[in-house]
């Protein structure tokens, strides 16, 4: 009975992140390129321009499938392990604290990235890559099989890992800012009787759970996805994510920390908020208590 109930858990919030994925994919193909830009100055300037610059080259959706693969992997072990942790955590029926809700939190997304990690990096190669063809310049890769042995064949194996540090880091953050927030949110909302658990509580939680997951997460991911861009060309910008991070604040400034902090929002508030929305929803019509 448990591991159906588990097993249940897996699919339901597998389909749920394909759905939030697929509706706010667009959005993340923008964030990207933006962190790609090297230049000083406002973050909201490009916004626009590079939207627009993304629907002429055609790149909108490029990397789609392995952004939905990845979240195939790393949703379920997240979500399903942070319930996990969890429930052990309240067994002999204590109260859990929120600074041990924010460690499980962080921990089951740190677990389900280093898992995850090779499909996010084929996804922001691809999504850099449609850049190049808006300049003119022939992508490196033809597709997600390509991807994947053109990489291995450069980088060897243990390339498909690049990036997993500043990777885990931010999933890390991330995860301590979605999971605690919209359970601990969740249950306040209930808990101060603003509403009882149904649709608005959870629109309520997830939109909390979108902003902390974005002020906690932002630089991480800044410095994330310019270390994944980078191959092994010997023209390495960056010798490590610390020497990322030095680098940007000397070059770029603070700011340059939180670029792609209102694509970044725009994008993990929706995602959320359809995350969570559908994913209680099919889990009452499953007949699974809520999360």
């Amino acid at each position: 009975g448990r591991r159906r109930g588990t097993l249940a858990k897996v699919a339901l919030s597998s389909v749920s992140a394909a759905m939030a994925e697929a509706s706010t994919y667009p959005l993340d193909a923008v964030k990207t390129r933006l962190q790609l830009h090297r230049n000083p100055g406002g973050a909201g300037r490009g916004v626009i321009r590079v939207a627009a610059e993304l629907v002429r080259d055609g790149g909108v959706y490029r990397g789609f499938c392995p952004a939905v693969l990845r979240h195939l992997i790393y949703t379920p072990l997240r979500i399903v392990g942070y319930e996990h942790l969890r429930s052990t955590l309240a067994s002999e029926g204590r109260e859990v604290g929120l600074s041990e809700k924010a460690l499980a939190g962080g921990l089951s997304g740190v677990a389900a990235q280093v898992v995850s990690s090779p499909a996010d990096l084929i996804k922001v190669r691809m999504q850099a890559d449609s850049r190049m063809l808006s300049q003119g310049i022939q992508p490196r890769y033809t597709g997600m099989a390509d991807a994947l042995t053109k990489i291995i064949r450069a980088e060897g194996f243990r390339g498909l890992w690049k990036g997993v540090v500043p990777n885990a880091q931010r999933a890390f953050l991330v995860n301590m800012g979605e999971l605690t927030c919209y359970d601990h949110a969740k249950h306040l909302i209930i808990h101060k009787e603003i509403c009882s658990d149904n649709l608005y509580a959870h629109t309520l939680a997830s939109v909390a759970s979108g902003l902390s997951a974005t002020t906690l997460s932002c630089p991480a991911d800044v410095i994330k996805t310019r270390m994944m861009n980078q191959g092994k060309e010997g023209k390495a910008m960056y010798r490590s994510s610390y020497d990322c991070l030095v680098k940007t604040l000397r070059h770029e400034g603070v700011t340059a920390l939180w670029k792609g902090f209102l694509p970044t929002w725009a994008r993990l508030g929706p995602w959320q908020f359809v995350f969570w929305v559908s994913y209680e929803k099919l889990r009452q019509a499953s007949g699974i208590s809520s999360f």
